[in-house]
């Protein structure tokens, strides 16, 4: 088969090494997007990560696709409608990041409550005063999570080792986290009314975006600080920079923006504001989050260690394997052989 990679550096275009023995592999750093679409019209696998448009006027342009192969657990960069409706095959990893991830939580929420990259800072600049750095203990804290699969499950344990109250909402939820942990599940209101932390681990879909907004924020605690290491769209950014601003809420922890692909590569937000094909308020707010002391912000990096990134593409290469062989695995909708 003629596989496409895209959104690859040389060092990981090693680890898909083995493929190259059965099928042939064309490697790409870019996107694949409107812009560069028809050039890969007869590949007959994608293999992405999140970063790429993988809708239909991207799609239908490729008549020979039969498997997107993402190097993701979120699938909210695929049409998968479209998918099912054209018999393309949708394979995702579902859980490579669930440790990973959970840690970065911490990670965001100790540089928030020590207040370490404005220590830092300032211990660069040579000035070892303690002035404005006074922080605050997780110790009885109550830490809200909202959605509890592999990622936010993970954070349970982590949580209760410093001594933190967990509580947590899901449509579903987990007996073996309340057997094990005695994990206490609310409703969202009650999560929001309780909480001195909030961290959001859903995946975005029509139901989830905007899932924490005004309305909802209104209902937090005053000082309440928000961590999101999911997806960006899941908090409405307007309302939380205000929140941040007017000092409803402490403090965010952010991995994720929305229009994440944008901001990240300067000539694509110049072109995409030029083009209007994205909301520029949304765009500006982020700029503008990125530089508030009270916003810790990290570029989409919560899944990013050598244990995951081996699970990733150890997954990858098995999915394509197992697609080949007529036996699909980690399947996301209908769309399968």
């Amino acid at each position: 088969m003629k596989i496409l990679v895209v959104e690859t550096e040389a060092w990981e275009r090693d680890r898909l090494h083995p493929l190259e023995k059965e099928h042939e592999l064309v490697f790409i750093e870019e996107r694949l997007s409107d812009h560069n679409a028809s050039s890969y019209s007869d590949v007959e696998v994608i293999s992405s990560f999140i970063y790429s448009d993988l809708g239909k006027r991207v799609l239908e342009r490729m008549d020979n696709l039969k498997l997107i192969a993402t190097r993701s657990t979120g699938t909210d960069h695929i049409d998968v409608d479209y998918c099912d409706s054209r018999g393309i095959t949708v394979c995702n990893v579902p859980t490579y990041g669930a440790t990973t991830v959970a840690e970065h939580v911490f990670a965001l929420l100790l540089a928030i409550s020590r207040n370490l990259t404005y220590a830092l800072n300032r211990t660069v600049c040579g000035e070892f005063s303690n002035r404005g750095l006074r922080g605050f203990e997780l110790r009885k804290k109550t830490i809200g999570l909202l959605g509890t699969g592999d990622i936010g499950g993970s954070v349970v344990p982590m949580a209760l080792g410093f001594g933190m109250k967990v509580i947590a909402f899901d449509p579903k939820p987990r007996d073996d986290l309340t057997q094990e942990y005695g994990l206490l599940y609310v409703t969202m209101e009650e999560l929001l009314e309780r909480s001195d932390i909030i961290s959001l681990h859903v995946p975005l879909n029509e139901k989830t975006k905007h899932m924490i907004a005004k309305q909802q924020i209104e209902k937090m605690k005053d000082g309440a600080v928000i961590i999101n290491t999911a997806r960006g769209a899941l908090i409405k950014i307007e309302d939380l920079a205000q929140a941040l601003l007017s000092g409803k809420l402490k403090a965010a922890g952010l991995d994720v923006l929305p229009e994440e692909p944008v901001i990240r590569e300067e000539i694509e937000l110049l072109r995409s504001v030029y083009e209007k094909q994205h909301d520029l308020e949304t765009l500006l707010t982020g700029q503008v989050l990125m530089r508030m002391r009270n916003v810790v912000i990290t570029p989409h990096t919560a899944f990013f260690t050598q244990e995951a990134i081996d699970r990733i593409f150890d997954t990858t290469i098995n999915n394509i394997r197992a697609f080949e062989a007529g036996e699909p695995v980690n399947t996301i909708g209908g769309g399968e052989q």
